[in-house]
């Protein structure tokens, strides 16, 4: 069972730090493209944070500054270093990534996502 698995969401209080974590479990033979996701109560799910397997980042223009996207391909695992929270930061946080996978004698591609992480920026 090939799944991506998401820690280290959690309550904290404005200007305040979180890391959140999200790993590759099962066969897994590579991660491309991962990402990090988040959706607000009453809003749509909406991109914060991307990068390549090389390393190339892209950040939505409310974290620039603020959050750091990074990986570590040796265990499959991408990483947001969240800094400086708001309460607009306030959402579920969901990791999303392309893997490469094994399954018997094959190698197959698809595009999954984590359960979701809540993460609550309030005093």
């Amino acid at each position: 069972q090939v799944q991506l698995v998401e820690s280290g969401g959690g309550l904290v209080q404005p200007g305040g730090s979180l890391r959140l974590s999200c790993a590759a479990s099962g066969s897994i033979f590579r991660v491309n493209a991962a990402g990090w996701y988040r959706q607000a109560p009453g809003k749509q799910r909406a991109l914060v944070a991307a990068i390549t397997r090389s390393g190339s980042t892209n950040y939505t223009d409310s974290v620039k500054g603020r959050f750091t996207i990074s990986r570590d391909n040796t265990k499959n695992t991408v990483y947001l270093q969240m800094n400086s929270l708001k309460p607009e930061d306030t959402a579920v946080y969901y990791c999303n990534a392309d893997l490469i996978y094994y399954s018997g004698s094959y190698i197959l591609a698809g595009d999954y996502w984590g359960q979701g992480t809540q993460v609550t920026v309030s005093s």
